[in-house]
């Protein structure tokens, strides 16, 4: 059961790291930085993947709050997402290559919260029972 929520949620993750990208992208062509166009991108990522985790990966373990499981989302996922923006930021810093290219820092940095996230998603955030 683990290693399918697992796998699902990493699949989850791939469709998280398009939308963190092509949003980041966004927000560089309408002028934000990329410090700050990644905070909008990543956002609008975690959004995104928390729906689809509801419905996909942890959907026998959801609950019908959606404005609270959200939260607590994003709040569980901030310690994931704090090394994954902090990867990202790192690279971007220290590699001009990645900061001509920054789809590599943030596909650096997802894949540095996807343990941090999955235990948090699995433990603190989707623990009801339908």
């Amino acid at each position: 059961m683990i290693a399918g929520q697992l796998l699902r949620f990493s699949a989850v993750g791939v469709v998280g790291f398009a939308v963190d990208t092509a949003t980041l992208y966004a927000a560089l062509e309408l002028g934000a930085g990329l410090y700050t166009g990644r905070l909008a991108s990543y956002l609008t990522a975690a959004t995104v993947t928390w729906a689809l985790n509801r419905r996909f990966t942890f959907s026998d373990r959801r609950t019908d709050r959606l404005a609270t499981e959200w939260v607590r989302f994003l709040a569980a996922n901030g310690v994931g997402g704090a090394i994954n923006y902090f990867t990202y930021a790192a690279l971007v810093a220290t590699l001009p290559y990645v900061a001509a290219h920054p789809w590599l820092a943030v596909a650096a940095g997802s894949l540095a919260g996807l343990a941090v996230n999955f235990t948090l998603s699995r433990r603190l955030v989707f623990t009801g029972s339908r």
